[in-house]
């Protein structure tokens, strides 16, 4: 009868554990990253409103009424605007041919961009190592390590910041960056014929189109996928006949012109300068990615995440120092393959005991991130139903401008509103005199602006307030105060003790 050597049993012995560790280790990870999905899709249902959704559902509301033409989406001009992408294009005409208002296609949206951004991710990291663990291990970096501080930018994949942009193009964009990615490194990898490479100029030109700061982070991780690969002269003879397709794309395109945008950065530089507060406080957990990818350079002074973090880094760190804070954009450069490089080290490093290391240094450091993003929780549960201490991470929605359809405001007429009216009112089809948002297309915003504030400003003669809505074709007003012109009759009140006051004759 055959025995086991006093040599080979006690291996088998440890290693049977060993295996049962990794497998419960996968199924949590996995469980955990599930639940998160399962939580992003509830929101979805919600779709809380903050931040550029008026834009956006805005845009939709343009392209809904006239595909071809829809002019500025903010105001009544017939000017061009970047937010009309191949995909919001889509969107508005899905809303238009089947009469779904532009808030349930946005909730379809955030399905199509979840559902891209989770599938981009999974296919991407399993170009990075085949462990079945290391896509929900990565999915959960994403979202979880952050920093200690609440931090919500389109963009920008932390859970609660997701939570609010999910809908927006931003997220639509970097699911296809991450699938991008993911195609290009099995390209360079067997050397693909002639026909894949104008795929991938195709694609990289719609991501650059549907979102122009996102389309910088996915080419600079395109970079760093042909930097590690150093594919041979053939490869990069293909190379060059996608990437030429692609301008080609980013130059027909009809709705505004794509490179115009070079020289129309300067009036969004204070809007970014904020992505360069607080870094500790906000990104403070990626550290732990950091050193990750301070181990995979060790081991491969061209490991692609360590030189797709060292572009990343580059181009922020340039934007900071020299004043062009739009710049920041490029931040998710480094975030990502920081954040992913700590996953990948829970299932990549050498030793057992050092891959323990990491999985518990990670499991802390997302841990610590969930309880800052806690108060996601409150989207679908709402702030009543959260434990105190939950709670106070919450922060609730915009109410909305709905209130002033009911009163009789239409499409296409003309509100009078200062900033925080103006990012919501457009969204529901009126337009107002000054764009809430910055606009790069429109001339005369400056002026627009200007007119706003002497309406409201309390030193303004009546008859130069009665002038200003003469010239803008002004049908409504919101004000925060009570009005006594003659000429403005009260509608409706609505939250926050805004008011609405009908222009008459």
């Amino acid at each position: 009868m055959h025995t086991a050597s006093p040599d080979t049993a006690p291996e088998r012995r440890t290693r049977a554990p060993g295996r049962s560790v990794a497998r419960a280790g996968r199924v949590l990870a996995q469980a955990a990253a599930a639940l998160l999905v399962v939580l992003l899709l509830l929101v979805v249902v919600r779709l809380p409103w903050a931040g550029d959704l008026g834009m956006h559902a805005a845009t939709l509301q343009r392209l809904r009424h006239s595909p071809t033409h829809p002019g500025d989406p903010l105001v009544d001009a017939g000017t061009p605007s970047p937010y009309y992408s191949p995909w919001t294009l889509l969107l508005g005409i899905v809303s238009g041919l089947t009469g779904l208002s532009v808030f349930v296609v946005l909730r379809l949206a955030a399905l199509a961009g979840l559902g891209l951004l989770v599938t981009g991710v999974h296919r991407y990291v399993r170009t990075l190592t085949p462990h079945r663990a290391a896509p929900a291990l990565a999915l959960l970096s994403l979202l979880l390590l952050w920093g200690p501080a609440l931090f919500e930018w389109s963009g920008f994949l932390g859970l609660n910041s997701l939570a609010l942009t999910v809908s927006y193009p931003s997220v639509f964009a970097l699911g296809l960056a991450f699938h991008f990615w993911a195609w290009l490194t099995r390209a360079v990898r067997q050397e693909a014929a002639w026909g894949v490479w104008p795929g991938l100029g195709a694609l990289w030109a719609l991501i650059l189109l549907c979102h122009q700061f996102t389309g910088v982070v996915a080419t600079l991780g395109a970079l760093a996928v042909l930097l590690a690969a150093r594919p041979p002269g053939a490869v990069l003879l293909r190379l060059g006949a996608g990437l030429l397709l692609g301008l080609v794309v980013l130059w027909l395109w009809p709705y505004y012109d794509f490179f115009a945008l070079f020289s129309a950065g300067t009036g969004l530089e204070a809007v970014h300068r904020p992505l360069y507060r607080d870094p500790a406080g906000r990104f403070g957990l990626v550290l732990i990615g950091v050193a990750a990818l301070g181990a995979r350079w060790r081991r491969d002074h061209r490991d692609p995440l360590v030189l797709f973090f060292a572009l990343g880094a580059l181009v922020s760190a340039a934007g900071g120092l020299t004043g062009h804070y739009s710049w920041g954009r490029a931040l998710p450069a480094a975030l990502i393959p920081a954040q992913l490089a700590a996953a990948l080290e829970v299932v990549s490093a050498g030793r057992r005991a050092v891959r323990r290391g990491w999985a518990c240094a990670l499991l802390a450091a997302l841990a610590a991130g969930a309880w800052t993003q806690a108060g996601t929780l409150g989207y679908v549960l709402g702030r009543d139903r959260l434990p105190g201490v939950v709670a106070d991470k919450y922060r609730a929605p915009w109410a909305g401008y709905q209130w002033i359809m009911r009163a009789g405001v239409r499409y296409g007429d003309v509100v009078m509103a200062r900033t925080s009216a103006a990012r919501q009112i457009p969204a529901y089809g009126p337009y107002t005199v000054a764009p809430g948002y910055p606009d790069v297309f429109l001339g005369d915003a400056g002026r627009r602006e200007a007119a706003v504030e002497r309406y409201f400003s309390a030193g303004t003669a009546a008859e130069e307030r009665r002038g200003i809505l003469r010239e803008y074709g002004v049908r409504w007003v919101v004000a925060s105060r009570a009005a006594a012109e003659p000429w403005l009759r009260k509608t409706a009140a609505g939250p926050g003790g805004h008011v609405l006051y009908r222009v008459v004759p």
